[in-house]
């Protein structure tokens, strides 16, 4: 024989509308978490493609031409240094959130392209254009590169804003970690 039991609902407490204020709070921050980390990882890691591919293989340009050689690969370098602090803490990040069971993989790589082509909107239009720091290559027709450098930009973005607003459509009512959502 199976009993049914009914229970009644009670009026939520201050202590439990609390405790729910909490659970939201640090559901939020670790939404925010997930996407900061992935950013930073995603800027870092486009920072570094672009600083070893057109920086030192091509040697299409430095980050800073408006000088001598030798200043150029010290710009160079706090560049690289730059690209590298972004990676490792967007990584470290990467590690709490996991560590916390708090990681969110889609909103993460969101925030992964989203730093990618923002970092590289950044640069071509800012750093190209505005502060003319460098441009992408010298001596050629330089269009078809800025078009090409600013749509891939476009497209990391687009994808980024895919992931972050489809983000919800697998995996419903999922918790986000041990604990947030008991």
């Amino acid at each position: 024989m199976i009993l049914h039991t009914r229970f009644k609902e009670e009026p939520m407490t201050e202590s439990l509308m609390e405790k729910q204020e909490s659970k939201d709070q640090q559901r939020s921050n670790y939404m925010n978490r997930n996407l900061w980390s992935g950013m930073l990882f995603g800027l870092g890691l486009i920072a570094f493609v672009d600083e070893v591919v057109f920086h030192q293989l091509l040697h299409w340009h430095h980050f800073y031409d408006k000088s001598t050689t030798s200043m150029g690969l010290i710009s160079d370098g706090l560049f690289h240094a730059f690209s590298w602090f972004a990676t490792v803490g967007g990584l470290f990040m990467l590690a709490d959130l996991r560590r916390r069971e708090a990681w969110l993989p889609r909103r993460w790589w969101a925030g992964v392209f989203l730093g990618a082509g923002g970092f590289q909107l950044y640069d071509g239009i800012i750093q190209h254009k505005i502060m003319r720091l460098h441009q992408i290559r010298y001596h050629v027709d330089i269009l078809p590169y800025d078009v090409v450098w600013n749509m891939a930009s476009v497209i990391l973005i687009v994808i980024g804003l895919f992931l972050l607003v489809n983000q919800g459509k697998k995996g419903k009512g999922r918790s986000i970690g041990k604990g947030i959502d008991e």
